[in-house]
């Protein structure tokens, strides 16, 4: 095997068959060396069935690694291409994949890797397809740069293993046209005034990104342009450009953010607004949101309400059955793209009971902009939100009086820390943290409360094995899980856990 007889040479060039491909994203590929022997490497951005070309770059104890230099042969599962950027940008992974057979993969990426970890038969419901498939995308970070070295300025997306060049993407298929109109408009204004973009080395220039996000339900749109403070530029005339195109949405702000940090990061050190509002409205499941520039919320809006009712779902399964004057209305329409999609069932209408015959008290923690703990606020006493993001914790305050909840707390601090200070104990927990899952000392504080159920969101599933093995070795168990597809062509996606304590 590659790693232990070393056949395989770093730098060397490799041709071999994908037979699968694990989560996120890493392929196994077969090759046949010069003395007939098989042996795998492990590539990424290759799909199963393919044929490729890859030039091994790690040597690792018990495999190596190799990076991918060409499909010489396509997979069965594969069609044309959507996109004419495809391959060159670091996007979408299987745009060429039927969505069909792209949430068989996905479904069966995240079974095996919670297959591993859960104790006994795996209670896996499969896996809920996104209501759209393109143009799906509610908010895009472009950055400024060149295709190549010392190249004309380009804006767009980075290619694909490159942390440097940039491939314009004005034909791109998970944004909609006002977003391709807008992008056009910016770099042919950049480049028309002949404006620096700054070099990630060196970090001279003054362009750094274009911020876009637009609502799927109210059309409006806000454009963000992201400098340093090299340079001192008037955008007015910037401004009246955009304001004249013809949109399918409403433009309803034009801001500028200062950015002199080293990080390759949109960063807000400072914001100017220069037309219209600093914020557009989302609605989600019958709640109205307001989303600023730098505000956390799902990229696929239209998605975020399957996985938001298939999670609420799960609370009202978890021991409180169902609560009247919820309405799960387009929760199961929105679903459905797959043999395999489960549908999010409808509320129905019973008496939700906590501690001492009451509602419940949960807890949301990592909430983000509060949006699943006011989804919940209906079937609760009192939800109480814990984020560490102060802007973000204001912006859930604003959206949860907007909307008359008077029942939902949020508190801006790290959940390690927070829970230390918070008197009222819940009686239920959802869990919805950040990529690299929950830090160990919070998941013990979380453990020891000892609540019959939690609900954990997660959009990274090993993060999510992880912290299982920890919660079952804690007395919990998995109830049921499902994964919610959220990023359709991508190798991306959500996963939804019930757990019960052991000694119920």
């Amino acid at each position: 095997m590659c790693g232990m007889e070393y056949r395989l040479k770093k730098g060397s060039v490799y041709e071999g068959k994908v037979e699968k491909v694990d989560f996120p994203n890493k392929a196994t590929v077969w090759v046949t060396d010069e003395d007939g022997q098989k042996e795998k490497a492990i590539v990424k951005n290759a799909i199963p069935g393919q044929t490729v070309r890859f030039c091994v770059n790690k040597k690792r104890k018990g495999h190596c690694e190799g990076r991918l230099m060409e499909v010489v042969e396509k997979s069965p599962l594969e069609t044309n291409p959507a996109c004419p950027h495809f391959g060159k940008c670091g996007g979408c992974t299987y745009q060429t994949v039927a969505y069909e057979e792209q949430l068989k993969i996905k479904s069966a990426q995240v079974e095996k890797l919670l297959s591993e970890v859960v104790s006994g038969e795996l209670p896996f419901e499969g896996i809920i397809g996104s209501p759209v498939t393109e143009e799906y995308r509610n908010k895009m970070e472009f950055s400024f740069g060149d295709e190549y070295k010392d190249g004309p300025l380009a804006l767009g997306l980075h290619k694909r293993n490159s942390m440097y060049d940039i491939v314009p993407v004005t034909e791109c298929k998970i944004i909609d046209e006002d977003y391709r109109k807008i992008l056009t408009c910016v770099q042919d204004y950049a480049i028309e005034k002949e404006l620096p973009f700054q070099h990630k080395l060196s970090h001279e220039g003054y362009l750094r990104h274009l911020l876009v996000r637009k609502s799927v339900k109210t059309g409006q749109i806000l454009v963000d342009i992201v400098t340093t403070t090299q340079i001192e530029h008037d955008f007015t005339e910037l401004v009246n450009r955009l304001t004249s195109i013809e949109y399918k949405g409403t433009l309803t702000g034009v801001l500028h953010t200062f950015n002199d940090s080293l990080a390759d990061a949109v960063i807000n050190e400072k914001t100017e607004l220069l037309y219209g509002q600093d914020y557009i409205e989302e609605e989600l499941l019958g709640l109205r949101f307001k989303i600023t520039p730098f505000s956390f919320f799902q990229t696929n809006s239209l998605g975020a309400e399957v996985l938001y009712s298939k999670a609420r779902e799960y609370v009202l399964s978890g021991g409180f059955g169902d609560v009247a004057g919820v309405d799960d209305t387009g929760a199961a329409s929105a679903v459905g793209n797959s043999d395999a999609a489960v549908t999010a069932k409808a509320a129905g209408n019973v008496e939700v009971q906590g501690n001492a015959g009451s509602k419940p008290v949960i807890y949301d923690l990592y909430t983000g902009t509060g949006t699943i703990a006011q989804m919940l606020s209906p079937v609760a006493s009192k939800v109480i939100g814990v984020e560490i993001v102060a802007e973000a914790v204001e912006a859930a305050k604003k959206n949860a009086a907007q909307n008359g909840l008077a029942n939902c707390e949020f508190i801006a601090d790290d959940v390690l820390k927070a829970l230390d200070n918070i008197e009222i104990k819940p009686d239920f927990i959802v869990l919805d943290p950040p990529r690299d899952g929950i830090h160990p000392k919070a998941l013990e504080k979380i453990i020891d409360y000892g609540v019959d159920r939690m609900v954990y969101i997660s959009c990274k599933p090993t993060s999510l094995a992880r912290d299982l093995v920890t919660l079952q070795e804690r007395g919990y168990k998995v109830e049921k899980c499902c994964c919610v597809d959220m990023f359709p062509n991508t190798g991306h996606v959500e996963t939804v856990v019930l757990l019960q304590r052991k000694d119920m």
